[in-house]
């Protein structure tokens, strides 16, 4: 079971609840303690847009825009992360197939040399502040 979490230092440490990034976390820890795996941590804060560009989206999604929109005003794509770290993480300790902890396509399409045997959603429930 594999989950590769992209750092949130507002949701993950401060706890904001304009995502539901520490849920996810959260539930994956609980999940691999449960069934054995591991977290994959990357450093690409709101999206790799770094922090102060994602304090200045949430300024904009406090004017109405949603997270992709902000990040359009901000002249960022909706998603600039990458995965390739990933599979040299994977190919180190030696793990050619999982179970993958995600929701995100970009996730399943970017491992091309590592085995998907499930990929598991993670559902969180929204709330007025991320909805």
């Amino acid at each position: 079971l594999v989950r590769v979490h992209s750092e949130c230092l507002t949701g993950d440490a401060i706890g904001s609840l304009k995502c539901d990034c520490r849920d996810q976390l959260e539930y994956s820890l609980k999940k691999i303690a449960q069934e054995g795996g591991v977290i994959i941590y990357l450093r690409q804060e709101g999206r790799d847009i770094g922090l102060l560009n994602k304090v200045n989206a949430y300024a904009l999604q406090d004017s109405g825009y949603d997270t992709v929109e902000a990040n359009h005003q901000l002249g960022f794509s909706d998603d600039e992360r990458s995965y390739e770290m990933v599979e040299f993480v994977l190919n180190y300790f030696g793990i050619g197939k999982i179970k993958l902890l995600t929701n995100n396509p970009k996730k399943i399409e970017s491992l091309k040399n590592i085995e998907i045997t499930e990929r598991v959603p993670i559902i969180m429930e929204s709330n007025r502040y991320n909805k």
